[in-house]
């Protein structure tokens, strides 16, 4: 019963869920091109148009986007609802002075004001730019951060707390 409910794995590559292959030969058939015309425009030897339509190949994700591209089409990220997603933005601001980038799943904090670091309670030299670590604190501000910005649709709703836990 529950195998009914999964899609099978297709044969060979896939990115996703969906075969390679497929794709390639749909770029194609979208372009009206033949494979040597693919390869010509993709960069590519027409062998390796045959190998990657026929499964034995399994393209190089800049093989696979000059394939694709050849016939006009982008690859993309997309999230569960079909909504693309942007890559993130980089910044200057988010390197420590030795130059390392602040962790991407952390919210940097610029100039922190009093207890927005740890080491406020040590006595420690506040740094220049810092990070929450407590994933419950900034799940919170992300939250309280959300409904101030989309206020008329929670209107009716109290504001979320803001996090008190920070580390």
């Amino acid at each position: 019963m529950a195998s009914a409910l999964v899609p099978p794995t297709p044969p060979g590559p896939t990115v996703g869920r969906f075969p390679i292959t497929g794709l390639v030969r749909r770029a194609r058939r979208i372009k009206g091109l033949g494979q040597r015309q693919m390869a010509r425009f993709a960069k590519v030897a027409p062998s390796t148009v045959g190998k990657v339509e026929a499964g034995s190949l399994a393209p190089s994700l800049a093989v696979l986007e000059r394939l694709l591209g050849a016939a006009g089409l982008y690859l993309v990220v997309v999230d569960q609802e079909g909504r693309v997603i942007q890559p993130m933005a980089d910044r200057d601001d988010v390197h420590d002075g030795a130059g390392r980038r602040y962790p991407a799943h952390l919210d940097t904090i610029l100039d922190p004001e009093p207890g927005e670091w740890w080491g406020d309670i040590y006595g420690l030299a506040r740094p220049p730019e810092t990070y929450h670590r407590s994933s419950a604190d900034r799940e919170a501000r992300r939250r309280r951060s959300q409904w101030e910005v989309r206020v008329a649709q929670h209107r009716h709703l109290p504001p979320p707390p803001i996090g008190q836990e920070y580390y």
